[in-house]
């Protein structure tokens, strides 16, 4: 037996809604919304008739009831597990038919909305109530302690939408539906001394009615988390919200439909009348629907208060019926939350220079990977190995692979066409770019050893997908930004390779940091640093930011009286791409370079000098054995840094 959670399925309890096949049909009548209550009293029905004895006798030829309820099952118990299905759409393509499909799972242990306002009532003491005119269909609802039943109820009445009437010593609940149980032609009025009319109507101010109304409730078929749904007039030009809280589970089309009613019955209830009524309309209570004439203010109305006098006074607000019939909208649930094994992330810290210019110059950048992706990655920091504060989370994932192919050295800021550099891919991908795009920055790549410092950046304009997540890269940018420093003779294969883009981001360290070892524990944001999926490191950071490029064109004049003059061009790191003025900005508090003799290892000479040019004298060249197998070495200073990059140049005598 079964029947589909679906409008009036018990007039065909057979039959499906299934748009891939060609016998979904809906049942008779039905105007297909879903409904799980109809599916729950279907069972209740069937299993409550035939558990009954007078109606399932015992067979004379074989000594067993004529229906063996042991051996009745419902249709459908389904082996996947609730809530994955019917959340995960895009393993299962019979998800969607869940809404109104016969699925029992996630619904058998649903109450009907009787029996939980039975049970409140029970609980108070209270004996003496009626809900055979009660209807809905409980999926959760939560008490955080014990409460008295009447805020046990609210939450339900707010949510359900049923009134609490007292009758003839009976607390009778009923579900208001908007159909009317008293028409009132004007002969049944009455006129008295406070209403001289037979009634009175008003109406509230239009600033006294939210038009914004925001409800919390916790989601059912999903994870049951916290969720709200909002509805707004369309005419209201107010951003205040009126918010509630309810701790029961429905889904996202039932908190529409609940926002939707509270909006619609607000704005009717602006409307109100108060009557006079004869002694002969006494069964007229709280709770009536009645109807009034059109001579007077027609319509419908609800009534909410009654004053028992010589006649009665009845106050009474406005409805409508289709304010409680469930409006149509689209099932919706929060997409599969999936998960993540809590294994260890490669991050790679990276001291840059400058790459726009308007980043602080001493904060290293990181770039994260993981297969599989944690969603997102906490790096934590502190001066010892304990007493951890959060430093940065990271939301994406940096693209980042290995070289499959040596990259020999090359002369910087010249386009490199001759060198083939083959990339393999963790994850992402990369693409080819125009010339003007690549001179504006775009393409922008380290490769480096894994090591803090070293890190060569370089631009490519041509990227061809050769295998699963491999590329050849060509027409290559080398040792730019002032990265020409760490250029080796070769990169070798087995290199890294980091994409810096958005993904790679800057950790946000004071500059009094810098060269400070401080210890670091990187993983999945999910869980603490203390979990064995996290990694540790002990690192300090230069601030290679502030360190001041090396001079380029650096070349030694021979004099004839026999000294030898060194001379250079300096560079800057800041703002070195106008071409506006005479000279590249300085970039440092004054100019200073440090000049050095070297024969091999050892430092023969050193002196600090404050223009591009130095002398090496002769006499000091002959006490320094002469020029063969001596090398220059000059650096600009930066007073925050100390010296840069030096640039290097062979004495030969």
């Amino acid at each position: 037996m079964g029947c589909a959670s679906i409008d009036k399925g018990t007039n065909q309890p057979n039959k499906f809604v299934d748009p891939k096949s060609s016998e979904s049909v809906l049942p008779h009548y039905s105007d297909g919304r879903r409904d799980e209550l109809i599916q729950m009293q279907y069972l209740r029905a069937l299993l409550g008739y035939w558990g009954e004895a007078a109606n399932n006798p015992v067979s004379g030829q074989y000594g067993g009831r004529m229906l063996d309820m042991s051996r009745a099952y419902v249709w459908a118990w389904d082996a996947r597990p609730y809530p994955a299905f019917p959340r995960n759409t895009e393993l299962w393509s019979d998800a969607e038919n869940y809404a109104r499909g016969h699925w029992i799972n996630g619904r058998g242990s649903a109450r009907s909305l009787a029996s939980v306002v039975t049970e409140i009532c029970r609980r108070a003491g209270v004996s003496e109530i009626d809900t055979s005119a009660l209807h809905g269909h409980v999926r959760g609802y939560h008490q955080k302690d014990a409460a008295e039943a009447r805020s046990a109820l609210q939450p339900l009445m707010l949510r359900y939408g049923f009134d609490a009437i007292e009758r003839d010593g009976v607390l009778v609940f009923r579900s208001r539906t908007g159909m009317t149980d008293w028409a009132l032609g004007q002969n049944a009025l009455a006129v008295n001394d406070e209403l001289p009319y037979s009634t009175e109507a008003h109406c509230a101010a239009q600033s006294e009615m939210a038009g914004r109304v925001r409800l919390r409730f916790v989601e059912a078929d999903a994870d049951f988390e916290t969720v709200a749904e909002e509805s707004v007039l369309p005419d209201v030009e107010t951003h205040a919200v009126a918010a509630s809280e309810i701790p029961l589970a429905m889904t996202r089309a039932e908190g529409r439909q609940v926002v939707e009613r509270w909006l619609s019955e607000a704005r009717l209830a602006r409307d109100s009348v108060r009557l006079a009524l004869p002694p002969s309309a006494l069964g007229i209570g709280a709770g009536d629907v009645i109807e009034l004439p059109g001579d007077g203010p027609a319509g419908t109305y609800r009534v909410d208060r009654v004053e028992y006098r010589a006649s009665q006074i009845v106050e009474a607000v406005r409805i409508d019926p289709e304010s409680y019939r469930p409006a149509e909208f689209t099932e919706e649930t929060s997409p599969v939350t999936p998960f993540f094994a809590p294994a260890p992330v490669l991050p790679l810290f990276l001291d840059l220079p400058l790459l726009r210019g308007d980043e602080p110059p001493h904060a290293p950048h990181m770039a994260v990977t993981a297969t599989p992706w944690p969603g997102s990655v906490a790096v934590y920091h502190a001066a010892a190995d304990s007493d951890y504060d959060l430093l940065s989370t990271q939301e994406a994932r940096a693209i980042i692979g290995m070289t499959e192919t040596a990259l020999v050295r090359a002369r910087p800021g010249l386009w490199d066409r001759g060198s083939r550099l083959q990339v393999r891919l963790a994850s992402g991908s990369l693409e080819s770019r125009p010339r003007q795009q690549i001179l504006a920055g775009s393409n922008l790549a380290a490769i480096g050893d894994g090591t803090v410092e070293n890190w060569e950046l370089v631009q490519f304009r041509d990227a061809r997908l050769v295998d699963d997540n491999t590329y050849l890269l060509t027409n290559l940018l080398r040792g730019q930004l002032g990265s020409d420093a760490a250029m080796p003779e070769s990169w070798p294969e087995g290199s890294y390779f980091v994409l810096l883009d958005n993904a790679v981001t800057q950790l946000g360290l004071a500059s009094a940091s810098r060269n400070l070892a401080r210890h670091y524990r990187i993983g999945p944001a999910r869980r603490g640093y203390d979990d064995p999926s996290y990694r540790h490191y002990q690192l300090a950071f230069a601030g290679i930011g502030l360190r001041p490029y090396a001079p380029v064109h650096l070349r030694a004049e021979p004099a004839g009286t026999g000294d030898v003059t060194l001379r250079w061009i300096r560079r800057t790191r800041v703002g070195g791409d106008s071409w506006d003025g005479l000279e590249v900005p300085l970039g440092e508090e004054q100019e200073l370079y440090l000049v050095r003799i070297l024969a091999g290892a050892q430092v023969l000479r050193e002196e600090t000098v404050a223009s591009a040019e130095w002398t090496y004298a002769s006499a000091a060249i002959a006490e320094d054995g002469g020029l063969s197998g001596l090398v220059a070495e000059v650096a600009q200073v930066s007073a925050t840094y100390g010296a840069g990059a030096p640039a290097k140049l062979s004495l030969n005598g």
